[in-house]
Order: structure tokens, then C-alpha cells, then sequence
């Protein structure tokens, strides 16, 4: 069975800087991709950023180019989400997931939560203003 925890999540001050993490277990193969997501209260569910762990390709939202970065040392080994320069505005709960969609694929559809098939149960992050 297939398994993500996350992990990270906390509250800080407004310019503070989190590491998410996201250890996945019960995976059998190694060519598969990892994204993370936020929700947070009364918005929808939005991709926030994805790492082909085989590959190495990294996608990120606008709203988070330049202050968050995705990292993991391969597969079967934690993801980590790096977010620097928190805003309230990233105040939510963070999300990681995985898929088995690829290259052209992946490309196409990292930011669609219906593409990914198993989900962490979530870790929240809380910035003050």
C-alpha cells in the first residue's frame, strides 16, 4: 500500500522561511513524480509545485517561482518543499501526491489534482502577518 507523510508544517512570521517534507513508502517503482498542493480556507485545492523524481524536472506555480524550491535526493526518498519569504497568503494545507504521468504528460497536467492517484493526509502551514 502505498503511503505519503508529510511533515514541516507550523506557524511563522511573515519573510520566515518552512521545509515541508513528504516520505513516501510502499512504492515499488523509481519513475514517478511527486507535486506538492495547498488548500486553503473556502479556495480550492491549487498545485503549488512537482518533481519527476527519475528525471529530475520541476514545475512551479507563478505564485511561488523564486521563493519556493522543490528538492529530493531520488526515488523512494523524501521530497522536500523549501519555502522562503512566506506571505499570509500561503497560509494553507499542504498537500503532497503522487503520479505516474511523465514528460509531454506531465508537463500537460502536473497542475491538475485529478492526475495524481495517492495523497498525503496533509501538514498545515500558518504565516502572520
Amino acid at each position: 500500500e502505498v503511503q505519503l507523510v508529510e511533515s514541516g508544517g507550523g506557524l511563522v512570521q511573515a519573510g520566515g522561511s518552512l521545509r515541508l517534507s513528504c516520505a513516501p513508502y510502499g512504492l515499488t517503482f523509481d519513475d514517478y513524480t511527486i507535486g506538492w498542493f495547498r488548500q486553503a480556507p473556502g479556495k480550492e485545492r491549487e498545485a503549488v509545485s512537482c518533481i519527476d523524481l527519475e528525471a529530475g524536472t520541476t514545475y512551479y506555480a507563478e505564485s511561488v517561482k523564486g521563493r519556493f524550491t522543490i528538492s529530493s535526493d531520488g526515488a523512494r526518498n523524501p521530497v522536500y518543499l523549501r519555502m522562503n519569504s512566506l506571505e499570509p497568503e500561503d497560509t494553507a494545507v499542504y498537500f503532497c501526491a503522487h503520479t505516474d504521468k511523465k514528460g509531454a504528460r506531465l508537463s500537460e497536467l502536473w497542475h491538475e489534482s485529478s492526475a495524481y492517484d495517492y495523497w498525503g493526509q496533509g501538514t498545515q502551514v500558518t504565516v502572520s502577518s
